[in-house]
């Protein structure tokens, strides 16, 4: 019984921090992606924008 614990345990650690790494890959590719350029340089500078 133990050793199904163990097993099933270590299978969810590592599944779980692959899911993340490639979920936080995916995130940083879509942030860093060149035709994404514009559009968050654009949303940077909405702060600072005057609207009436």
């Amino acid at each position: 019984m133990d050793s199904t614990y163990t097993f099933l345990a270590n299978f969810a650690q590592t599944g779980g921090l692959l899911y993340f790494v490639v979920i936080f890959a995916g995130v940083l590719v879509y942030a860093l992606w060149p035709s994404n350029k514009e559009r968050f340089d654009d949303a940077s500078h909405v702060p600072l924008r005057e609207d009436d």
